[in-house]
């Protein structure tokens, strides 16, 4: 018989009101382009606790925010901005909203983990280090 590590409930999270709409709607855009995005965000939409926009902390991330974060299964740390699709530029440190990664890391603060898929369709541990909004 094997036995089946309880998988680890997500987070809580936190969306400005502004970012929830807008991300919401790009999401439903990219259904067909990208189902499992758009499902991932449409779920963490719907749990996140919306708040005014003034009224999200800065140590929250948010569209627009540099955070850096670890992958706890590498150990390698990233720093990246949190940006919409047109201004994505990997290169240049700016990741999609829709892109796997960008999708995981909204509503995060410092110190929180969350286990999310992949491209490969692999669990990975993503932890927050550090947050900055512009």
């Amino acid at each position: 018989m094997t036995t089946h590590r309880k998988a680890r409930a997500r987070p809580p999270i936190q969306i400005r009101e502004t970012d929830a709409e807008r991300i919401g709607n790009l999401a439903i855009e990219a259904e067909e382009r990208l189902p499992q995005v758009a499902e991932l965000l449409l779920a963490e939409i719907n749990r996140a606790r919306i708040v005014q926009d003034s009224r999200l902390p800065g140590d929250v991330v948010a569209m627009q925010s540099t955070v850096k974060f670890v992958d706890e299964a590498s150990g390698a740390e990233r720093t990246l901005q949190l940006v919409y699709p047109q201004a994505a530029d990997i290169e240049a440190g700016r990741i999609s909203i829709l892109s796997l990664v960008g999708a995981g890391l909204l509503g995060l603060r410092p110190g929180q983990s969350i286990s999310w898929p992949d491209r490969a369709g692999k669990q990975r541990a993503l932890r927050i280090i550090e947050v900055n909004q512009e």
